[in-house]
């Protein structure tokens, strides 16, 4: 029994090992990403190690591929601006450590000294998420400092740790930029993809129910809860859109790309904010109808309700083309996309013409119609809006 429960757990790594590379193959994959930047590092570190141990006879060689490991990010934009802050961080510790250190000696009383300054130092905003390696430094500076008794030999040593960051991070930003630097154009294409399906699942549950007359208490609060959630997707939509744009800056493989054809950030950055109010339009409705429960809709006011049910399937039919975004297919995309917008018009429009027609009361605060009407106008200019801004960008 436990030689069948080991088999069946060792199958079931196999089988999660297996779907990690295989998905590692596929070139936009995080696995991809992950070993890529593994592969990388590990090059920039053994690089740093043979010029401070091999070339230097360093005396803390560590430093430079410590270093150049700490400064391998994700863009080349905050490789070059964190090595450059790294660097700096360091140089201020040691400075730090060295001006006490030679006025005041080896004593206890320095350290405590060094180690209050430097924490201080840490604080300061300018060296941002690098500002500990003030205090990091020149405690390890002290560390040097006191196991030397020659004046000449601490500064050499002392200058030396500089020295080393400044290899690393030198080796470790011209690896990033030399090897297959980091263009996360898929980042902007993803974040799109992850609000439209947001969209569409949301809307594809909500159409079905209002026009099967089964809006109940539990759904529409069920449906106002997820409303609510899009706050943190949108946040790491947003965070994705700015890694896109992080990833171009000072990235020599932007040149290699052919622009036309395909959506520039400004672009992607407009159909995002589309889809953002789009979502915050409709948690609004969600809680109007969650506020609402009213037994003569299912009767006197029923039609208006299909026909609203009508528009968000084609709404949510927009949302779904919009959720398999690929810069690859955008013309054919678009054409289906100028339908589909199409289609939630016409959609939009009977909704209009039934409220009128049923004499809905739109302006009864108590009473979600006149909501209703206002958010499916605004959702439908804004799938329009999104669809010309996708058009627009392939015909320029």
């Amino acid at each position: 029994m436990a030689d069948d429960q080991t088999t069946a757990g060792e199958r079931r790594w196999a089988g999660r090992l297996a779907g990690w590379w295989g998905r590692a193959a596929h070139e936009d994959s995080s696995e991809r990403h992950t070993l890529l930047l593994i592969g990388k590092s590990t090059l920039a570190a053994t690089l740093s190690w043979l010029v401070s141990y091999n070339l230097m006879d360093a005396t803390s060689p560590a430093f430079a591929p410590f270093s150049a490991v700490t400064i391998m990010y994700v863009t080349v934009y905050q490789s070059v601006v964190q090595s450059l802050r790294y660097v700096a961080a360091v140089a201020v510790g040691v400075a730090v450590q060295a001006l006490l250190g030679f006025l005041a000696g080896p004593d206890l009383l320095t350290f405590v000294l060094v180690a209050v300054i430097a924490l201080s130092i840490s604080r300061l905003r300018v060296l941002g998420t690098q500002g500990p390696q003030v205090a990091t430094a020149a405690l390890f500076a002290f560390s040097t400092y006191v196991s030397t008794t020659d004046d000449s030999a601490r500064v050499s040593r002392l200058g030396q740790i500089v020295l080393l960051v400044l290899i690393g991070c030198a080796i470790g930003t011209a690896v990033n930029v030399a090897i297959a630097p980091p263009l996360r154009y898929r980042s902007a294409e993803h974040a799109v993809r992850v609000l439209a399906r947001t969209l569409h699942d949301l809307t594809s549950d909500m159409h079905p129910a209002l026009r099967d007359r089964t809006l109940d208490a539990d759904t529409t609060s069920r449906w106002r809860d997820r409303a609510a959630r899009t706050g943190s997707l949108i946040e790491q939509a947003r965070a994705g859109l700015d890694t896109a744009v992080e990833s171009v800056r000072y990235n020599p493989r932007r040149l290699l790309r052919r622009h036309r054809g395909h959506l520039t950030f400004q672009g992607y950055a407009s159909v995002l904010a589309a889809l953002e109010r789009t979502l915050y339009q409709l948690a609004s409705m969600t809680r109007c109808l969650d506020q609402w429960h009213d037994e003569e809709a299912e009767y006197v006011y029923q039609p208006f309700l299909v026909r609203y049910a009508d528009f968000l399937e084609a709404v949510s039919e927009t949302a779904l083309a919009l959720s398999t975004l690929d810069e690859s297919t955008l013309p054919q995309q678009t054409e289906r996309l100028a339908r589909l917008a199409g289609e939630t018009e016409d959609r939009c429009r009977e909704v209009v013409v039934e409220a009128d027609a049923r004499a809905l009361p739109l302006s009864d605060p108590s009473r979600p119609y006149g909501v209703l009407v206002v958010e499916a106008t605004r959702l439908k200019e804004e799938v329009r809006y999104t669809c010309d801004t996708l058009s627009g960008w392939v015909e320029a």
